[in-house]
């Protein structure tokens, strides 16, 4: 049942209806900044795998293998290849991991559709997270943002891509971005900002669609 308000899912501050749109309510808190699509409208866990087994990525295609490189380039830059990499939220073909790997880094992928390897997640740490198009898929980033931080070695970093909510250039009504179902939760700098001060990471970055949260 849809409400005029909802917890945020990040900082869980009553968050007031933002609007209606293509059959979604959207809620945006006013104490993270945050956008979030209605609970009410969640796929189910089979519909949300259909739609992404229909996404055709792959790393012999230049064009995905392009958009994926701000990642690549960016674990290239700040890591060794004798580091430990995970690969959350791989996707049916792991496209990072395996440019990664072409490259000889040791990286592992997990998805809790694709890649269900959970002892990835339990006591392990690693040197840096790719998360590619998957922050916005958190139906619980509160939740999610915490595990991942605590998957990060001193000195690690989580490399992110999603496209950031920004009200003074973006039209939220018209954005394409909020028609994708699977998308559940919407960043802006503000609310990134908060990631950063109450997950214990010493620093943000953001450049274009790549977010990079620092470990101390």
């Amino acid at each position: 049942m849809l409400t005029n308000t909802s917890d945020c899912l990040l900082c869980f501050s009553k968050s007031p209806l933002l609007l209606h749109s293509r059959g979604s309510a959207f809620h945006k808190c006013g104490n993270c900044g945050a956008i979030f699509r209605d609970g009410a409208d969640d796929l189910t866990p089979e519909q949300e795998k259909e739609r992404y087994e229909a996404h055709n990525n792959h790393p012999d295609d230049p064009e995905y293998s392009s958009f994926v490189a701000p990642i690549v380039d960016e674990v290239e830059k700040l890591f060794t290849p004798n580091k430990s990499g995970l690969d959350f939220g791989a996707r049916p073909v792991p496209v990072i991991t395996t440019l990664l790997r072409e490259k000889g880094y040791k990286i592992e992928p997990y998805d809790p559709f694709f890649h269900d390897q959970p002892e990835l997640l339990k006591k392990q740490t690693y040197d840096y997270i790719a998360c590619c198009e998957v922050i916005e898929h958190f139906g619980d980033p509160a939740r999610e943002f915490k595990l991942l931080r605590s998957l990060l070695k001193p000195g690690g970093a989580m490399l992110c891509m999603t496209e950031l909510y920004d009200e003074s250039i973006i039209d939220f009504k018209k954005w394409r971005y909020k028609d994708d179902r699977t998308h559940k939760f919407f960043y802006t700098r503000s609310s990134l900002e908060w990631i950063r001060d109450n997950f214990d990471f010493a620093s943000l970055e953001v450049n274009g669609r790549l977010v990079s949260l620092a470990a101390s």
